[in-house]
Parts: C-alpha cells; structure tokens; sequence
C-alpha cells in the first residue's frame, strides 16, 4: 500500500558506513550471480493465493505461499500474517510482523499493539469487549493506553506515540518514521514528511524527486498529478519501511515512465534503480538477482550481452508439437500474468487467453488461437481515443509468465521478458536497434495510460496518454532440436504517444503478433551452394549449347553474335536453375513444416522470405527472356512446300485430230498445307483455359491455398469462426507451382496418351497429309540446320479424283505399294538436316529473289511482271529443293545417318556437313521445335513462374490466374498472327488463303 496505507512499524535503513559496505558486498554477490554461467534457469513454481493453505498468506512480491510463525494467522485479505487471538505486535514490516503474547488476565487492543485489562471479559479474537450499548475505549482522548477503557487525548509521547487521523475522529499511531527520528509524533526540520512518513531531507534522493513523465515521440516533459501526489509517498515507503505495496506502486510508475533512466535522476524509475542498489542485504527471490523481496522485478540488468544470455542460453523445459500424441502433448502456448493495480495492489492470476493482452475485439475463440503452437498469429485494428479513456480510466499492470508442467507434475512458471521500444536509457533508444548485445529487458508492462498524463487533478482530461499499439510475441527455435524445443518467449512491446485534443476523432492503430522463428542462416547457405554449384553446371551446358548453335549456323568465328546467343541461351539454363531451387525450397519447407509431428523446422519469417522473393523474380525474367528469344525464332524460320506432283498430259481436239497438252498443277494442295501448318503453329499439348479453371478450382473451392497458411494445420477445410492465419509467400509458391505443373503434366500424359493415340494425333496428322498431297516440307530454324518432312506420294501423283484416291489409300494399306520413306524400304518422313555452307548459299540465291519479287497481299495491286517473277522465283525454288532431295547435284549432295546417342542426349551434331549435307533419321518428329508444340515445358514453365509472380505480388490467386491466361493469349494471337505472315513471305502463298 502505499502512504498512510503503509504498514506502522520497520527498521529504519540508514547511510552508515558498516550498512554501505554490507550493500557493496551483497550487490557484488548479485553481479556474480548474474554473471553465473550460460545456463540459469528463471524457472519459478506457480502458486497462487488459493494454493495457500490455512497457515500461509500469499507474497505477492515474491508470488509464493509463505508460512506464518505459530504465534500468527493469515490476515483476512490472505497477503500477510497477523497476530493470533491474545497476541498483541511487537513489530511489523510489511507482511512480517512479531507477536507477544498478553497476560491472561488481558487483552489485546484493537490495533494490536498492546494488552489491556478488560473491563468484562475477552472476545474470542482476544479483545476486550464491552456489553451491549457500551463503547469500546481503550486510549484516552491522548492516545494514552487505558489501565481500562477510558477516553482520553491523544498522547504522542511514549509508549502511546498516537496523533489524531486523517477525520480527527480518532487517534492512531503515528508512523514508525516519526517515532524513530524524535522519539515522538513530529517531524521537525531539516526532516521531511510525505504522506505521514518522516526522513531526513538533507542531500537524501527523496529530496528530489521529480514527479515528471517524459513522452518522447512528442519531445514533452509532462508534470504528473498521479506522479505528484504518490511518487515521493511510494519511494520513502519502499525504502524506509520495505512496504511491498509501496514498493509495487513505485515500479508501476516506473513502468508508465517506460523503464527510462538517466544518470543522477531522481524520477520514478531513477528511485526505483537507486532503491534497488540500496537494497541488496534483503537477498534475492527465487535465486534471481534481479528480484529482491517486497520490490517487483522490473529490469533484468544493463550488462552488455545479458540480453542475448537470458533469451538463448537455457532452452525452455518441455517440448511442444503441432499435433497432440501419447508422447507429445504441448501444443499450446499457456501463458499466465500476474495483475496488479496502480497503487501495487495484487489483483490476482489470470490466464493471457480471451484477449486479455489484445486491445483488439473478437470473438474468444479467434482470439485463443493466438496460442496455438506454430500459428503465426496477427491482429489489426483502429480504436478510438474516446473509447480508450472510456475503457481504461486506470492502467493495469502485467507481469507475464508462461507455464508448464514439471517432472513432478507441479505448475511452474517461466518469465516472460520484455522488450520495450520505447526505453531510453541514457537518452538512447536502446532496443530499437539489431544488435542484441545493447537490449535492456524488462518485466513489466501495462496497455494503456490514460492517468499519468493528467497535469491538474486526476479528473481532468489527460493530456496525453499511452498505449501500447504493438504486441509481439516471438518464439525461437532451439537450433538443431528434433522434439520441438524452443527459447524462452520474448515479448515486445511499442507504446504509441497521444497527445488529446479531439478524443472522438482521434483514432491510434494496434496490433497483437505472436511469431514463430529459428535460425534460417544454414537454409541461406545451402541455397547458396546450391544455386552455385548448379550454376556452374549451367555455365558449362550453355557452352555446349553454344557450340551446337554455332555448328548449325556454320559459323567457327566467336564474335558479338556468338556472346550474346551465350547469354540467351545461359538465360534460359539459368532460369530452370532458379525454379528447381525455389521449387526444392518451396516443396521443402510445404512438406516439412505441414507434415511434421515433432517440430525441427519453423517458417522463415517475411523478412527471410525476401532472398526467395528475389530469386522466383529472376527465374521469371530469365525465363521470359528465353521464351521470347523462342518466339522471335519460332516467327523467322525459312520454310518452303516442296510440290512433287508432275502435270498430267490432256487430250486437245485439234484440225490435225487429238493432241496431248500438260495440264497445269494445281496449287490448292498447297494452300491446304499451308492452312494446317497455319493452325499448328499455336498447337499446344495442354489447354489453357482449362489449366487455369482447375487450378482455380482446387486452390480456392478445394481449399489447397489452406496449405499456405502460417499455422501447423495440414487440413484443406478451416473452421469459419477460427482465426485464419497470414499467408507464407514460401508455401503460397510451392502450392501454386506444385499445383500448376501437377495440373499441367496429367494433362500432357492425357494429351499424349490417350487423346493423341486413341483421338487424333495432329503432328502426324500433318505427316500424313503431307504424303497424300504429294508435298514435302523444308524448313531451316538456322542458317545451315532445320527440318525436313518427306511428303513425297508413294502413288506418284495426288492431285486426282476421289475414286483413285481411295483406291490409292487401299493399294497402300495392303502393302501393294513402296513405303512412304526417303529412302527405299523405310517409313521415315521427318529428319534432322545440317545442310553444307554451299547448299546454303544456293538456298539464299533463290530465296532472295523469291522474297524481292514477292508483291502485296492485294493481287489487284500486284503487276504482271512482278507476278510472273514471282511465280518463276517459286517454281526455280520448288525445282532447286525437289533436285537436291533426288540427289540431282553432286556438289550439294547429302546422306543419312542415325544420330548417336549422346547427340541425342545433348541435342547437339558433332559431324559437320562440309563437302555433304546430312539428314538425320527422326522418328520423334522433332520439326515441332519450330512450333509451340515442341516447347511445352517451356511454355508450361513460363506460364507457371507467371501465375506464382504475380500471386507473391498480389497475394491473390484469381488475378494471378486471369493475368496468366490473358498473357497466353496475347502470345498466342502474335505468335499466329506474325507467323502466318511469315509463312505468307517465305513460301510465296498469299496470306488471303490462309484461314
């Protein structure tokens, strides 16, 4: 209490030289027991008052039972002893008193302090009592003791030393102060009296007092009313008298004034500090040199590096698991405070559960599922100043623990320290910073002040009050445990300054946090390593690559060009080098968080989150890069349809009688190949939009986003009144990519196993209809490497009636015909060609002249001359190919030849074609790579990086899947947009028929 609450009786602790350097000796102990080894424990039993038993009152400084000596009982409140029934207090200090017992032919007086002859008879309290309609009077109108009860006068001399109360209506002792300075009820000068306690005044600390609270986020110095009145009261009882209640009040000052000090200060927390350094004979509470009795354990030291000490030396004692088993059963997070009110009064224990830390409304389930082990849990909200000075006219004070249960099955307690942003120490804003080393922690805190801002009486509108507008509770894994060990939690705490002036208008922000975290510096460097070692692999296939592109474009000079392709190519090696690590990271931390029993793992926090964040950024726009190189490539290959089909020759009636004339070839068999080549450019083996439905579907109906959450459940459905936990960018990517290419790859199996077999297969399709219209295709995707499809009819000619068509398609199906192949007795029709430098040049001879007369789209516009050098620049092309295919140049010859198998395996030539070209069997049709058909994974990748992108931007699988269709289909549109018309050009076909 604190006052003239204060206890009547206590030892008065002087300056004297053998006291000081007792003090010394003990606060060197203290240090030496701080410094003591790595692995203190601050693990404390729990007791609360009800676990007190019928001879034990409750410390609530030391938060223990303590047993009353025989002559004592509990008092009536269960916070201290008193004297039994015929026995009056000799001393009294706080809880501790000393009882006498009174002869038996007396009684104890009714403040305890004396015996009395009674007039009647005893009570059973051992009071005298008196019949009814009699007044008790035991001292006089002094306050002298009564041989019998008589009204006397107050007497401030010895032994009675009483002076009148407060009301004047009785007389009570004076305080231990004054009696022990003169011997009676003054207090004379130089000493001082504060709240009817008496010290000496000279160059004393209690001199000086400043009843001041420092608002430092709005640079005031605010005199206190609250701080004025009880400030200097508080500390002369904490200090004179050890009165506990005193002792709390004073500490809860010092925790309004946010635990700052600064040298030679004599404010609230700078008389807490120097009480207790003058305090060091009274021991330690629990073996924690930071807790002394009677006085509330605010800080925990300033030593450099003890912040690091007390939060990672001792591992919390028992181990904690997502899901509950016969082994594991902690899986919740129990955390307990101790309350007291501003003037140090114990309130009681109560559980953190229900909001009790949480300014914020919710429903109580919403609000518990802060605990849950693994459940990273964030709360948001605005509150109004004028519902804040409602709600909390005075603050209230938490002491906060978190518990658990002992070998022995015992309820213990582990404190919960305190990081305060706001203390200043020295005038710095000390734990603002990253460096743990010069954190002070703390104990105590409170949510909102709205009473030390009050400058005139305390029922004025304060002028300023605090709140703390952030909470966060971090729990840290034990590196390297298997069962789920963790550190001790630390709290921290940010106070907000409000300065009153609208309360209904005036709004402030706060949150309540709770997350989890471990030591992510061994996951940085094995992605580092990773990302090296498989970079310096994708260095070497870019080489190789290399290479085989600058044998395919016949050229052995290392130039710009040569440089640059290294790039692109390196890109697009690299960018599948960035999605298997991210996607392994992903994968990793999805399967091992969600599915683990005893935790080993926690998420990495937002802010680790970013070097993955990054490198997703990188594989996408090397990724893009690479495919819009594919693109530009896919948009300027050279293709021509080589027509093998030979005019007929008709009869003519002429005067002479009938003559035969050729009848010209017809050239819709040309355009009809044109048209499916034309729609194949765009062919892919999965459909978008349907990739995008289902995985919409299974992310947002199903409920697999559910997996991304930051909590420990695996289950894909979640209560609709719990709380939802924030997303993890990690999971939302390897859900999503996981999803995605799952998705995808079913329906590429389906595409090529089913529907390409039992449906319709549209590349072979092609194939086929190449054969039946007597037309080969020749096409170059580099200067001197392409593709060749041998459409050549077996028949000898295609372009007939129906009725020989058929009987054409008979004859073949029974074999009564060579085979489609190029060479005699083969089926293969589709080949890899390296054509020699010459073959090349007479290609680009012709071709120039094909593409220079090559008129506009309008035949209308189109010359006759220009006209008939086209169509003679196309026969001559058509001429040229149909030569070489026959083997009809001996210097532009070719051959062909299986590939080996390690060409195949790195896709690359090691013959070059230099006197010969050569034409490599493909049975893979491998032409697609010139189409979108051939580059699915890239495509499928491509559109996948897209959707995780601009989810981990957004936050928001809908818009990440609408964005991704859409950009496919404006790929799609210009890719068959430019490619017919690049199609139109080189093949000299007039874009008009090409539907």
């Amino acid at each position: 209490m604190m006052g003239a609450d204060a206890v009547q009786s206590g030892t008065l602790l002087t300056a004297g030289s053998q006291l000081g350097g007792l003090r010394l000796l003990f606060c060197g102990l203290a240090v030496i027991c701080s410094l003591s080894g790595p692995g203190h424990s601050y693990s404390i039993p729990l007791q609360r008052p009800q676990d007190c038993s019928v001879q034990e009152y409750y410390d609530a400084g030391n938060l223990s039972c303590v047993q009353c000596p025989e002559t004592q009982r509990p008092s009536r409140e269960g916070i201290s002893c008193e004297c039994l029934p015929g026995f009056k207090y000799i001393s009294r200090n706080g809880p501790i008193v000393s009882c006498q017992k009174c002869p038996d032919t007396m009684g104890v007086t009714t403040d305890g302090w004396n015996c009395i002859k009674c007039p009647t008879g005893l009570s059973s309290a051992g009071n005298c009592q008196c019949s009814l309609g009699n007044i008790l009077v035991e001292r006089g109108v002094n306050g002298s003791l009564l041989h019998e009860a008589e009204c006397i006068p107050c007497d401030g001399s010895e032994p009675s030393f009483t002076a009148a109360d407060a009301s004047g209506m009785r007389c009570e002792r004076c305080h231990q102060t004054v009696i022990s300075k003169n011997n009676s009820c003054n207090c004379y000068q130089p000493n001082i009296v504060a709240d009817g306690m008496c010290f000496s005044g000279a160059s004393h600390i209690l001199s000086r007092v400043l009843p001041t609270v420092r608002y430092g986020q709005l640079g005031i110095l605010l005199r206190s009313e609250w701080f004025s009145i009880h400030l200097q009261a508080s500390a002369a009882a904490c200090l004179l008298s050890s009165n506990q209640t005193a002792c709390q009040a004073l500490g809860n000052m010092c925790v309004m004034n946010m635990h700052s000090t600064s040298p030679q200060s004599a404010d609230a927390c700078g008389l807490f500090r120097y009480i207790f350094q003058n305090t060091a004979a009274l021991g330690m509470v629990h073996s924690i040199s930071f807790w002394r009795p009677n006085i509330p354990w605010l800080y925990y030291d300033d030593q450099p590096g003890l912040a690091s000490r007390v939060l990672t030396a001792s591992p919390f004692p028992i181990s904690f698991s997502f899901k509950s088993s016969d082994q594991m059963q902690n899986t919740e997070l129990t955390f307990v405070a101790a309350l007291y009110d501003v003037r140090g009064k114990f309130i009681g224990w109560k559980s953190v559960g229900g909001g009790l830390l949480q300014l914020c409304p919710d429903i109580v389930k919403r609000l518990d599922d802060a605990f849950n082990f693994g459940t990273t849990y964030e709360q948001n909200c605005e509150i109004s100043v004028s519902k804040i000075l409602q709600d909390f006219p005075e603050p209230v004070f938490y002491d906060v623990y978190l518990t658990y249960a002992g070998s022995d099955r015992q309820q213990n307690i582990w404190p919960v320290p305190v990081l305060n942003l706001n203390l200043q120490h020295n005038d710095l804003l000390v734990n603002i910073e990253n460096n743990i080393n010069n954190w002070l922690l703390t104990r105590r805190i409170f949510l909102v002040d709205t009473l030390s801002g009050r400058e005139n009486t305390l029922n004025s509108l304060p002028r300023v009050i605090r709140v703390a507008s952030k909470i966060a509770i971090s729990i840290s894994l034990v590196p390297g445990t298997h069962r789920g060990t963790i550190y001790p939690p630390l709290m921290t705490v940010g106070y907000t300054d409000i300065q009153v002036q609208n309360p209904e208008s005036q709004t402030v922000k706060v949150s309540f946090s709770v997350q989890y975290e471990m030591d992510q510096s061994d996951s940085l460097i094995q992605t580092d390593v990773a990302l090296g070692v498989l970079g310096g692999l994708a260095v070497l296939w870019s080489l190789l690559k290399t290479a085989a592109w600058k044998r395919r474009i016949g050229s052995q000079v290392i130039d710009l060009q040569t440089v640059i392709q290294f790039l692109i190519l390196y890109a697009g090696v690299l960018a599948n080098v960035f999605v298997a690590v991210t996607v392994g990271i992903g994968l990793y931390w999805l399967l091992l968080f969600k599915g683990q029993l005893y935790v080993s793992v926690l998420l990495p926090l937002p802010n680790d989150e970013k070097h993955f964040i990054t490198y997703v950024s990188c594989a996408f726009i090397l990724k893009a890069l690479q495919f819009l190189h594919t693109l530009i490539s896919q948009l300027n290959i050279d293709i021509f349809f080589i027509d093998w089909e030979r005019p007929k020759n008709r009869p003519i009636k002429s005067e002479g009688g009938i003559k035969t004339d050729p009848a010209p070839v017809s050239i819709w068999r040309t355009y009809f190949i044109a048209n499916e080549w034309n729609k194949i450019q765009t062919l892919r083996k999965i459909n978008p939009l349907f990739q995008v439905l289902v995985v919409l579907f299974f992310l947002e109906i199903v409920g697999f986003e559910n997996l991304a959450l930051r909590d420990s459940s695996s289950s894909l459905s979640r209560d609709a009144q719990g709380y939802v936990a924030p997303w993890s960018r990690i999971l939302r990517y390897g859900v999503a990519f996981a999803l995605w290419i799952a998705i995808g790859g079913l329906q590429i199996l389906f595409f090529s196993g089913i529907y390409e077999r039992f449906v319709e297969d549209k590349i072979r399709q092609f194939v086929d209809l190449c054969s039946m219209s007597n037309i080969s295709v020749f096409m170059l995707s580099h200067r001197c490497s392409g593709y060749y499809i041998h459409g050549r009819s077996v028949h000898g000619h295609s372009d007939t009636n129906m009725e020989e068509m058929n009987l054409n398609l008979k004859r073949e199906a029974e074999n009564m015909c060579s085979q489609r192949g190029l060479q005699p007795n083969t089926d293969i029709q589709t080949f890899q060609v390296s054509i020699s430098t010459r073959t090349r040049v007479q290609f680009d001879r012709i071709h120039d002249n094909l593409a220079k007369n090559h008129g506009p789209s309008r035949l209308i516009q189109s010359t006759s001359s220009m006209s008939e050098q086209s169509t003679k620049a196309y026969h001559t092309m058509n001429k040229f190919l149909c030569s070489f295919i026959d083997h009809a140049f001996k210097d532009m010859d070719y051959f062909v030849k299986d590939k080996l198998l390690l060409e195949r395996m790195l896709n690359m030539e090691f013959m070059e074609p230099m006197d010969r070209s050569i034409f490599y069997n493909d049975e893979h049709h491998s032409f697609s790579d010139v189409l979108f058909y051939g580059h699915e994974s890239t495509l499928l990748i491509f559109d996948t990086l897209c959707f995780c992108t601009v989810d981990l931007m957004s936050q928001s699988f809908v818009l990440a899947a609408t964005i991704t269709y859409l950009q496919h289909e404006c790929f799609r549109l210009i890719r068959a947009a430019v490619g017919k018309r690049n199609l139109a050009s080189k093949t000299l076909i007039d874009e008009r028929f090409l539907l």
